[in-house]
């Protein structure tokens, strides 16, 4: 996270925008997330063989935080909205806050979260 940090000051990156950046502090394409991802494959054949992608890495992180902190926590830590065809009124009342989020994130990477908070336990 200290490093991710480190990336966001020096690019320039906005607090509420895309983290990784060019030098000039463009955000980086997804021609380039994909590049980078064929460069790894080519140094760590597993991530070729598992075809470890962007996209992968989201679903299994997703996967993790449902499997540890429940539903209400996952949407909020993918950021979807209420708005769509999500399935079932129980959307409507489950809800979790940015603090539930930002323990989600400290448990998952075993690091405290940059605003402060406190982790939570896992419901596993």
């Amino acid at each position: 996270m200290t490093h991710l940090q480190h990336h966001a000051h020096q690019r320039h990156a906005p607090r509420d925008g895309q983290l990784l950046r060019y030098l000039d502090g463009r955000p980086i394409t997804t021609r380039r997330y994909d590049h980078l991802w064929t460069r790894l494959g080519t140094h760590l054949p597993w991530v070729a063989t598992q075809q470890i992608s962007t996209h992968w890495l989201r679903h299994t992180t997703l996967t993790w935080v449902e499997r540890n902190f429940g539903y209400a926590i996952t949407r909020a830590y993918a950021e979807h909205t209420d708005s769509g065809g999500d399935t079932g009124t129980t959307t409507t009342y489950v809800r979790a806050s940015t603090q539930e989020v930002a323990a989600a994130l400290a448990a998952l990477t075993q690091e405290p979260h940059p605003c402060g908070n406190q982790p939570l336990t896992s419901s596993v």
